[in-house]
């Protein structure tokens, strides 16, 4: 009998929508080891060239031009892809998706980017029988996730599915699962142990990340943070942005004992539990690993659109708080260097963050092969 097999499908439109597919196809295999697993980033996987050059103009745009997108995201909010926008996505981006798919032969398809969801519902339409599961990557429900076609929705919270309960979508085809993270985030590492493997103080330390994403052209937040190095500890994470990492490398302001400059990292979850706060832009898989090990967030410069709604919900939720200016900053470290009981943790929060269930999402996946199966047994 051959294993039951799970295509994740996503694009690289940002980082959080590929970590969620590898974090949920790793989820997946670590309860279910009969399962085999597949995570490609659709467009990439068939227009390797194409696909760069889309994901860097996206980036470009984003980065540059925050209150275009912004626009264009709150024009298009109740609004899925129409029927033209889709049949150009499968006929310039996506033709050979089908083959894909009969190749693999997945028996459940997963999808963690709008794009991917609207091609595969489209080959539904034309009589794909695959079930659809479509995980929401961020804590809203923007109209291009919404497809007729898709056989159930993962998402983040009870008001993400509010809103697409407003938009007709059957609550029988909605579950709160919460972001699927790693099942490293699970896990929660001796602090002392931690401090000893990277060779760090016993300190307040504070967890500094998004160096691809903007973090360098905010000069006078990274100046104010240097200045409380004799005071705190800084883990400046700066991912892949190796220009970014030289940039801050050459800087004598953090050449300290004090500030470790990190690139990039496969133990974001380690770096978490040795500090006790994070600064982040509001990403949402960011947010969610940040939730699941119980860190207060610090958020910058959310992007107009789906990090506006995820820095408003973490914020309303209290667990983190904006940075609107640098007394922000001033306040939470004087907290921590006060050794203030609770400034490490999330404070008056509205839900508990460690009541966060890392299983939600693959008991819903593992659900719909289950029904699919009695489906193929019982036509």
């Amino acid at each position: 009998m051959r294993k039951k097999r799970i295509l994740l499908l996503s694009e690289g439109f940002g980082a959080g929508h590929t970590q969620a597919a590898h974090a949920l196809s790793a989820l997946l295999r670590q309860l279910s080891p009969d399962l085999q697993t597949r995570v490609l980033e659709l467009g990439s996987f068939l227009h390797p060239m194409l696909a760069r050059v889309m994901v860097s103009a996206y980036r470009k745009t984003i980065t540059s031009q925050p209150k275009l997108y912004g626009f264009v995201y709150r024009k298009q909010y109740k609004k899925s892809l129409n029927r033209l926008t889709r049949m150009a996505l499968h006929r310039l981006f996506y033709g050979q998706t089908m083959e894909v798919i009969r190749q693999l032969r997945p028996d459940t398809i997963v999808c963690t980017h709008p794009f991917p969801s609207a091609v595969v519902s489209r080959l539904k339409r034309a009589g794909l029988s695959v079930p659809l599961c479509t995980v929401i990557t961020d804590y809203d429900a923007h109209g291009t996730w919404i497809n007729p076609e898709v056989n159930k929705y993962l998402v983040s919270t009870e008001e993400v599915k509010r809103k697409m309960l407003q938009r007709g979508i059957p609550a029988s085809r909605i579950e709160v699962t919460g972001i699927p993270v790693h099942p490293n985030f699970w896990q929660h590492h001796n602090k002392e142990e931690l401090r000893q493997q990277y060779g760090l103080q016993d300190m307040p330390t504070v967890l500094v990340m998004g160096g691809g994403w903007g973090l360098m052209q905010h000069e006078e937040m990274l100046q104010h943070m240097a200045q409380w190095r004799d005071r705190l500890q800084f883990l400046f994470c700066m991912g892949s942005n190796q220009k970014a990492l030289a940039r801050l490398q050459a800087d004598p302001r953090f050449a300290h004992p004090n500030i470790r400059l990190i690139g990039f990292s496969h133990e974001i979850d380690k770096l978490m539990d040795v500090s006790d706060l994070l600064i982040t832009k509001p990403g949402g898989m960011t947010c969610s690993e940040g939730l699941a090990k119980g860190l207060p967030m610090l958020f910058y410069s959310p992007i107009p659109g789906q990090e506006e709604e995820n820095c408003h919900y973490f914020t309303e939720m209290g667990l983190g708080e904006q940075i609107k200016s640098m007394s922000t900053l001033d306040y939470w470290f004087e907290k921590l260097t006060a050794g203030i009981p609770g400034a490490g943790k999330p404070h008056d929060a509205a839900i508990d963050p460690y009541a966060y269930d890392p299983s939600a999402c693959h008991h819903a996946i593992m659900q719909m092969l289950s029904e699919r199966q009695l489906e193929a047994t019982n036509p």
